[in-house]
């Protein structure tokens, strides 16, 4: 217990457990121990040490953090003796209602043997695992990528390892992880057939720190808010300022090779993408009768090995996507790295939302008032579309249930289609862009419970992440294309930053930063004022400042939250990202 970082004391019986329990300071986590108790350490750490769950138990030992500490303590008031009083306390706490976590400890050992013969077995049970091999094992995600899985993991758990032994956090990896990223956007943004290997190289560098900074979260329990902020938000400002890297390195190469716009279209797709898979996961979050045929395909399908392979490559996760793009660096050019990657992209996007609107055409769920709020706070509304969506409210609960995206859908392609044909500064594109917040005021004046709602989101993300792209593309400015590329960066991230808000359970960002931020619509609406009244010259300059001014508001808001004692600590245990 004292290798746990915990101060020991000894009591006779429950009472004097819980006057030696009072005397902790409120603030510290507190924890019960069987002195019978024969295990594995690290099935008292994973009992005992993981900060993300306010109490836990195993066999013979119960932990419970300050939030807890009140229901602990009533739990020990009704106990009568000493003997199993972790056991008898845990079942107390949740005929409570208190959520007690029960770690799997799959072949590790935790016991409280009640006689000689049992203490020997269990012993013996305890000799014959070898705890280390396991605790590296469990520090690798039970869920990940053919690349990770086989090329990564085999040796970058050692690494975590030798990390933890060292008093390296988890977070320090993972700014050395960001670091090395930037370091390879550099090396790129030389457009040297030197500098491009390198590039390369420091990119996988990269990815292998971003797998062990998890691993050794995994490993020490060192799970922290600050940590889930980190790693929720810097793998895609690695991989974009990589993009920006190549982007940079096409142009002092060549000198004439301008792939901003193919930097920016992989940014998007790849964004937009994620936006599905986000959508899709909430609108089904905890949708009761949900049964599907194409689900239950799908699981069949996972019972075969092969399958499960091909399904996860197929998608393109970032450990396949970030070997693709270091390998296309060091061999080609950046131009090809991002055809490759656009038309690899766009196939993993079609792969995975159709599959995601069969399963939603063929269930029958009943979609939750949560739901429908997490889809709603997804779609990223501003006062305009606020405003559309109150004046809208009656007409829009006479439409069939699949209105939703097909408005969505047309509304973005409206604004598109007009910033595409139309010329360059033409107030139709102005037009068409009040014709885009009408109709997405419109798709979300009533609540998005529809099968197929969850598309809202992600048509928004695409028409107005598209919409500045097409313009930018159009305007032939020398410099809007970048400045664009800042614009959309920096309004890509606040949309992550709502994502893993609203899956840490702590709700989407405050309306205030919404309608700070214009809304989807109302940036949509003021890149095309800017396009239609400013000099090319000036349009430039008001991408830049507008990316300017959106990027500090919402990473100013976004790290007051997360370093708040209010944040979730939320980490990735399984989805390729």
């Amino acid at each position: 217990m004292r290798e746990l970082g915990f101060d020991v004391r000894s009591a006779a019986d429950a009472a004097e457990a819980a006057r030696l329990l009072a005397e902790v300071p409120a603030g510290r986590r507190v924890a019960l121990v069987d002195p019978r108790f024969v295990g594995h350490l690290h099935s008292l750490r994973l009992a005992l040490t993981d900060p993300r769950f306010p109490a836990a138990t195993v066999a013979g030992a119960l932990t419970a953090q300050p939030e807890a500490r009140a229901a602990l303590t009533r739990a020990l008031a009704t106990a009568d003796s000493a003997d199993g009083l972790p056991d008898a306390v845990a079942e107390a706490l949740d005929a409570e209602g208190v959520s007690v976590h029960r770690p799997e400890l799959g072949s590790l050992v935790a016991s409280v043997p009640s006689g000689a013969q049992q203490r020997h077995e269990a012993r013996a049970a305890v000799s014959a695992v070898d705890e280390e091999a396991v605790r590296l094992r469990t520090a690798v995600k039970a869920r990940d990528g053919f690349f990770t899985t086989y090329c990564i993991s085999p040796y970058s758990r050692y690494i975590a390892r030798w990390c933890a032994r060292r008093g390296f956090t988890p977070n320090q990896v993972t700014t050395a992880s960001l670091l090395t990223a930037l370091i390879a956007a550099g090396c790129a943004a030389t457009g040297t057939r030197g500098g491009f290997i390198a590039a390369g190289l420091l990119l996988l560098f990269s990815f292998v720190l971003d797998c062990t900074d998890g691993q050794l979260a995994r490993y020490s329990l060192q799970y922290s808010k600050m940590g889930a902020w980190l790693d929720a938000t810097f793998d895609r400002a690695k991989e974009y300022a990589y993009y920006a890297g190549l982007a940079l390195g096409a142009a002092r190469g060549g000198g004439t090779d301008d792939v901003w716009a193919l930097a920016l279209g992989a940014m998007v797709l790849q964004t937009v993408r994620h936006v599905v898979d986000f959508s899709f996961t909430e609108a089904n979050h905890d949708a009761t009768a949900n049964t599907s045929p194409t689900a239950a395909l799908s699981d069949k399908l996972d019972s075969v090995g092969w399958t499960v392979w091909a399904r996860r490559m197929i998608v393109l996760p970032i450990g396949e996507r970030w070997a693709l793009i270091a390998v296309l660096t060091a061999c080609t050019t950046p131009r090809i790295v991002f055809y490759v990657l656009l038309i690899g992209c766009a196939l993993a996007g079609c792969y995975t939302t159709a599959g995601r609107v069969l399963r939603s055409l063929t269930r029958r769920a009943r979609r939750t008032d949560r739901a429908a709020q997490a889809l709603a706070d997804l779609g990223d509304s501003g006062p305009l579309a606020e405003g559309f969506a109150a004046a809208f409210e009656g007409a829009a609960r006479k439409l069939p249930g699949f209105a939703a995206p097909v408005i969505a859908a047309a509304g973005a392609a409206v604004m598109i289609a007009t910033a595409a044909f139309a010329g360059w500064g033409s107030p139709w594109v102005c037009v068409a862009a009040l014709v885009y917040a009408a109709l997405s005021g419109l798709a979300v004046a009533r609540p998005l419970k529809g099968a197929l709602d969850w598309l809202v989101p992600p048509l928004f993300r695409t028409g107005e992440y598209v919409a500045i792209l097409v313009i930018a593309a159009r305007s032939e400015v020398n410099g809007a294309l970048p400045a664009a590329f800042g614009l959309v960066a920096a309004v890509a991230y606040h949309h992550y930053d709502t994502v893993y808000r609203i899956r840490g359970g702590s709700g989407a960002p405050p309306r205030s930063l919404v309608r700070a931020t214009g809304g989807h619509e109302g940036r949509a609406l003021v890149v095309s004022v800017a396009a239609a009244a400013l000099p090319t010259s000036g349009f430039t300059i008001a991408l830049t400042v507008l990316a300017g001014a959106l990027a500090l508001l919402v990473l100013i808001e976004s790290i007051r939250f997360w370093v708040s004692s209010h944040a979730p600590a939320v980490h990735d245990e399984g989805e390729p990202a």
